[in-house]
């Protein structure tokens, strides 16, 4: 929301300067994002009339001026400006004036005195760029100052609302706000209903009455179209960042910033038949304001006539009955649309409207004939004409249902003390009305304050008149000061950031809403979750992994010249599971470049499986099982489902070659994604005696077939080892000569060690020989000679 602080000032004017007044705003809620002054500072600047304008005697191409600047003496000044005339009235710097970047002196130029400079806008930093000095219009007073005359000490905010406060989209809703905080006086402008001049009525038929629950239209006759808008209006409208159109659209325009209410004037000549406010039919068309050619869908709301749609209603007039020079009788609209009902249209469409955005988060449906009264006296102000009886359609508004405060729950919770007086002011300041009895309030909130449901919402308002920066900061009470148990077994999220941390991972960030082409190619889902209202085309999806985000992210960081980049995410993930959604939060991690930081100790290789399967085992403590197994955005013999318990939570492998391709990666990439649940619970720690006896290995060396997978031998002789065993684990393996074609040959290390006596042979060979007939018996492993 932008607007002019001189245009606020005239509703509501606290003893605050510009720079306390932002603070004021930003710390009740209502950010500024951005404060400037309309113009640079300039002084000396005065309206000035050209009396006559003759040739430079020594120079073609400058003229000696004579100058009224409304002293007792025309001044002469010397100008190049090529429209500089007689009678014109500009702007005329003396000497002295401090304009930006330089000063005005008393100068001859070509040998002629020159007590001054006509100046242009660029000179006094009104634009980039002019073609000569200012033109005035002829009601200019000569000898005002210029700052006077265009207003241009004023101050432009511009403010960062959240979607609750839609009551402040509008410089009323501020005053509002401004009046309650600092309890200056508030002076909004007086409206009374127009005389009835005009004799038509138009007739209106709401179909949709609960997405327009409210509608009044009204027609007047004999406006003149043409007429021009005044220069205080159009100077509001600029600096809130709106053109000036005609002086009809111009006062819908106004009073949409004045007032927040949106309005449309329909050229009365161009309408056929009744009016009607009814949802689209599938797959009819309007051409809207913007030219554009809008097909519509069977929840989108209309306006209509005979001929068909004449206005998205809420979002946009359509062009066929938009208001032009030859308008001579208007039907001015002023609704009220239901939220629900206009949220997500104009983004379908492609649009973004002032009054969507307003719409969309809740208009004062209370003020929507009173809004109607206020633009029909601009109209008939500026534009002339007789206005005619309001048509008003009037069905079931939304509903204020009062909210209960209790005052010792609301110092409680800001930790301050609060008396049932000031709690009784503080509402009154915001116009709530209530009821009060034993430090217990029922509040019912104003029309226009489509935000407060809740105790909570009110305290919140307490606070915000109170001031956020005079809460106490209370140490806290050192008696309350507990150790909470940590369960051993339970592994935080934190401790797993940690982890990654310490192995050159970066945390990464990315959205939920996805670009559907990663759901249905790089990752194979088919029911994607669609959203109903995506904020883009590119994120109408929920996420089901956080590898679209994370290779994104990948790119992103590639673009910047990073040749090495390991990221994670702990994020939520969505599948669909019949009728019903599930949320799964989970753990991912990607790795690209080079294995370890450049450096002399260790040659420069490729970041491989094995590297990011390390940090895979380090986060599951070692207990992680990895089957060979297929993925659609996965090297197909390059990846693996990881198991925890015989459970699958996830998977690891490099990227497939044909995505590599497709986001243009010049070398491999290496992801992981875990389900952090399974992440949470670890092993306890459990005690074992330091054993007293001497350990004894033994070597096992097999040959079996190529496809036999070591990690299922090993499971094996983990399962029937004896007691004794304390540790099998798989040193070499060898293909070659004297092992046969599509045969391994793997040697295995088997470490004995008794806690109660020293192991003989004749134990060792035991436990030996029933590994060795493990794998024979399920593998047909042999023993290699």
């Amino acid at each position: 929301m932008k607007f002019s602080e001189n245009w606020l000032r005239q509703f509501v004017n606290p003893a605050l300067d510009s720079a306390a007044l932002g603070h004021v705003l930003t710390m009740a809620g209502l950010e500024v994002e951005a404060q400037e002054p309309v113009a640079p500072a300039f002084s000396h600047v005065v309206v000035a009339q050209i009396l006559s304008a003759g040739r430079h005697p020594d120079a073609d191409r400058l003229q000696v001026l004579r100058v009224d600047v409304g002293q007792s003496e025309p001044l002469q000044i010397v100008c190049g400006a090529a429209n500089a005339r007689a009678g014109l009235k500009s702007a005329c710097a003396l000497v002295g004036a401090e304009l930006p970047g330089f000063s005005i002196k008393h100068a001859k130029v070509r040998g002629v005195e020159s007590f001054g400079m006509m100046c242009s806008e660029k000179e006094l930093g009104l634009a980039d760029e002019s073609a000569g000095i200012l033109e005035l219009p002829d009601t200019a007073p000569v000898g005002q100052d210029v700052r006077e005359y265009f207003d241009l000490d004023d101050q432009l905010f511009e403010l960062k609302l959240t979607p609750n406060r839609s009551d402040c989209l509008s410089v009323a809703g501020i005053a509002r706000d401004v009046a309650a905080l600092t309890g200056a006086a508030l002076s909004l402008p007086q409206i009374s209903p127009t005389s009835l001049a005009g004799q038509q009525k138009k007739n209106v038929r709401v179909e949709a009455a609960e997405a327009c629950p409210r509608y009044c239209g009204r027609i007047i006759n004999g406006v003149n179209a043409q007429a021009v808008t005044p220069d205080w209006m159009r100077r509001r409208l600029e600096r809130s960042g709106l053109r000036s159109v005609s002086a009809v659209v111009d006062i819908t325009n106004y009073v949409l910033l004045e007032m927040g209410q949106p309005l449309h004037a329909f050229d009365l000549a161009k309408l056929n038949g009744d009016v009607q406010v009814r949802f689209a039919r599938n797959a009819e068309s309007i051409r809207l304001l913007n030219e554009q050619v809008a097909v519509l869908q069977d929840d989108m709301l209309v306006v209509a006539d005979d001929s068909g749609a004449i206005a998205l209603a809420g979002i946009m007039g359509g062009n066929g009955t938009a208001v032009s020079d030859g308008t001579t009788d208007i039907f001015l609209e002023s609704a009220f649309f239901t939220p629900g009902v206009i949220a997500g249209r104009a983004r379908r469409l492609g649009l973004s409207t002032d009054s969507s955005y307003r719409f969309e988060r809740g208009v004062d449906f209370a003020a929507t004939r009173l809004c109607q009264e206020r633009a029909t006296q601009l109209i008939l102000e500026i534009c002339g004409g007789s206005a005619g009886e309001i048509t008003e359609h009037l069905a079931r508004l939304p509903s204020r249902n009062p909210v209960r405060l209790h005052v010792k729950k609301a110092a409680e919770v800001l930790g301050i003390a609060l008396a049932q007086e000031t709690v009784a002011d503080l509402l009154t300041r915001l116009q709530f009305g209530f009821t009060c009895k034993d430090g217990e309030f029922l509040v019912t909130p104003p029309s226009y304050r489509f935000d407060i449901g809740i105790e909570e919402d009110l305290i919140e308002e307490i606070v915000r008149l109170h001031g956020y920066e005079y809460l106490p900061a209370l140490p806290p009470s050192s008696g309350a000061l507990l150790m909470l148990p940590a369960e051993e077994s339970l592994c935080s999220p934190n401790s797993l950031r940690q982890l990654l941390a310490a192995a050159d991972y970066r945390e990464a960030i990315t959205y939920s809403f996805v670009d559907p082409s990663w759901e249905s190619d790089l990752l194979g889902n088919a029911a994607a979750i669609a959203l109903r209202n995506p904020i883009a085309s590119n994120m109408s999806v929920m996420r089901s992994s956080l590898w679209g985000g994370l290779l994104d992210a990948l790119q992103y960081n590639l673009n910047r010249k990073q040749e090495r980049v390991r990221l994670f995410e702990i994020g939520a993930c969505f599948h669909r599971e019949g009728q019903a959604y599930r949320e799964i939060t989970r753990l991912a991690g990607l790795c690209y470049g080079d294995a370890q930081p450049e450096q002399w100790g260790e040659a420069a290789r490729a970041v491989d499986f094995f590297d990011v399967k390390a940090d895979v085992e380090a986060l599951t403590a070692g207990r992680a099982v990895f089957k060979a197994a297929q993925h659609p955005a996965l090297h197909p013999g390059q990846t693996a489902q990881v198991l925890l318990d015989g459970k699958a939570i996830g998977w690891i492998g490099t990227l497939h070659p044909r995505w590599q391709q497709h986001y243009d990666l010049p070398r491999g990439v290496v992801l992981f994604e875990l389900e952090l649940g399974a992440l949470t619970r670890k092993p306890v720690p459990a005690f074992v005696e330091v054993p007293k006896f001497p350990p004894i290995r033994r070597d096992l060396a097999v040959v079996v077939d190529e496809g036999v997978a070591v990690q299922a031998m090993l499971d094996a002789m983990r399962a029937a080892a004896d007691s004794v065993v304390s540790e099998v684990a798989l040193f070499d393996v060898y293909r070659g000569k004297g092992i046969a074609e599509n045969q391994k040959s793997l040697a295995f290390l088997v470490l004995m060690q008794d806690t109660q006596k020293t192991l003989t042979d004749e134990d060792a060979d035991a436990a030996m020989v029933k590994l060795l007939a493990e794998l024979s018996q399920k593998f047909g492993a042999v023993l290699r000679s």
